[in-house]
């Protein structure tokens, strides 16, 4: 008898759950949200990182680098215009950059990489680190840019 009741109980609940919607919001709550990629590299046909990577609504982009004869100057505003090709391909865009780390080959470089840069990312640019990199920025770039955007 209990158990019969408890089974019809059971039943009266899921019912007024699914007619008061309650079964969509639990479903939701258990529905863990993935990751998306764009843009992968790969070595000998396995992965090794992606040019960006959505989750929710947030956007990570890999660092951009220049490598082709130039100055910093010419260097910077090609990793910006990538950047940009980047973020528009994960549907943001400039002005949604939130932070963004710059890798310089040279400390030297900071002053002419500062004027490549400026008004880029709008009226409100996002929050920055930049750093000169030990060693230098990988391949021949003499910047690397990388960043955090929302969409």
């Amino acid at each position: 008898m209990k158990t019969e009741r408890r089974s019809i109980l059971k039943k009266l609940f899921t019912s007024i759950a699914g007619v008061a919607g309650l079964g969509t919001v639990a479903k939701a709550a258990d529905a863990t949200p993935e990751k998306e990629v764009g843009n992968i590299t790969t070595i000998q046909d396995v992965p090794l990182f992606s040019g960006h990577t959505k989750f929710n609504n947030m956007v990570f982009v890999a660092g951009k680098g220049a490598h082709f004869e130039g100055d910093i100057t010419a260097h910077t505003k090609h990793v910006l215009d990538e950047l940009e090709k980047e973020l528009i391909a994960a549907g943001s865009s400039m002005s949604k950059v939130l932070k963004c780390s710059v890798f310089l080959h040279d400390l030297g470089d900071y002053k002419a990489m500062n004027e490549a840069y400026k008004g880029r990312f709008g009226d409100k640019p996002p929050v920055r680190t930049t750093v000169a990199v030990y060693g230098g920025v990988p391949g021949d770039s003499l910047v690397e840019i990388d960043c955090i955007a929302y969409i």
